[in-house]
């Protein structure tokens, strides 16, 4: 069955089903507006103008202003709604002033009298100093080229090469638009010159040692500058990739880092000894002082405490002589007889010699050995 038997029984409906048939019968229309010769003539049908009515070349002159101002209409309704679009900005422009701006979502504005720009606020923009980024299907590094924008001066006379990268995306869209002409050109600017001033600031080990405080020294100065030109713009990071002295004197730097590398050894191979011998010694004089404190109060003591004995015995003495000699005598025996092995008794009359009499008692008796008489 065929589409036109498949159509109401009303007939065909006249409406375009596709852009093409509508743009087609909208050329048709316009055709049929500004033709005449579809108009029947007044006689004879030949087409000639009746005696008396001359062709009018400006007849067809206010259709054409009437479709003119039909398509003028159009366009300033197409043309008052617009919509922004998540992560973006409008900024609109009421005759060359700043009016407002507009947040994402669907807007209206007067057409033909209001401007409007479209910022993107969430896109990270970046800028790359002594290499670029290539990207395909995989993604590598390009130094050839770039050296004179890495090449710097430290503050001690030595050439380095610094490569870095600044990030950064819009914080305020009319100064981004109206306040610098070209933004991009301003950072890769500023950036350049702040850097260059840091690192000529500072010496060749420090900006190889501390490359994460020059990155936040640099960011927070160049923010500083891009705040001051009125660029409209936030620094979301710079970072440094890459920081090593030039090609022609890498042996020289590599020699004079592994001498410094030497010499810190042998700093810390010192410091480690001195850690472990020093304290050791400190320890040992402090006991040997501490010693000979407490030896000298011990003697000081011990001869204070025998000055009050003897002191006291004199005491004694001098009230019972006998007494306090004899118990002196008996105290003095009882200390010196347990450490003797031998044991003289001698009898003062005796005029010949006597046996010896062996009291030890540990190897049984020996042999009686003769000895001679004291005085």
């Amino acid at each position: 069955m065929s589409n036109q038997d498949q159509q109401p029984p009303w007939g065909r409906r006249n409406r375009p089903q596709s852009p093409e048939e509508m743009v087609a019968q909208l050329i048709k229309k316009l055709q049929e507006f500004f033709s005449d010769s579809k108009k029947p003539t007044p006689e004879g049908g030949n087409g000639s103008s009746p005696a008396g009515n001359p062709i009018n070349p400006f007849a067809n002159i206010g259709k054409i202003f009437t479709v003119i101002l039909v398509l003028i209409l159009l366009q300033g309704v197409y043309l008052s709604v617009f919509k922004i679009a998540p992560g973006e900005i409008g900024v609109v422009l009421r005759l060359g002033q700043y009016l407002r701006s507009a947040a994402p979502g669907l807007h209206f504005k007067i057409p033909y009298v209001d401007t409007l720009y479209k910022v993107d606020t969430e896109s990270i923009r970046k800028e790359e100093f002594g290499f670029r980024t290539r990207t395909g299907g995989q993604t590598s590094f390009e130094r050839t080229g770039y050296e004179a924008e890495s090449l710097m001066l430290t503050a001690d006379k030595n050439v380095i090469n610094v490569a870095w990268i600044v990030q950064y995306k819009v914080s305020d869209p009319y100064s981004f638009l109206f306040q610098v002409r070209n933004v991009q050109q301003a950072v890769r600017d500023a950036s350049e010159s702040v850097t260059r001033r840091i690192v000529g600031n500072m010496d060749f080990d420090y900006v190889l040692s501390y490359r994460e405080l020059l990155a936040a020294e640099v960011k927070k100065e160049l923010q500083a500058l891009l705040d001051k030109l009125g660029s409209g713009v936030g620094v979301v990071t710079v970072q440094f990739q890459d920081i090593n002295p030039p090609d022609p004197v890498k042996p020289a730097f590599n020699e004079v880092n592994e001498a410094d590398q030497d010499m810190k050894r042998l700093v810390n191979e010192a410091q480690e000894t001195y850690n472990r011998v020093i304290p050791k010694a400190s320890g040992d004089a402090k006991k040997i002082i501490q010693e000979s404190h407490g030896y000298a109060a011990a003697r000081v003591n011990n001869a204070k405490g025998e000055t009050e004995r003897f002191t006291d015995i004199l005491k004694e003495y001098k009230n019972s002589p006998d007494v306090t000699r004899q118990r002196l005598y008996l105290e003095a025996m009882q200390e010196i007889l347990p450490n003797v092995d031998s044991v003289y008794i001698i009898d003062k009359d005796q005029q010949s010699p006597l046996p010896l009499l062996n009291l030890s008692g540990a190897k049984g008796l020996a042999a009686p050995e003769a000895k001679q008489p004291l005085n």
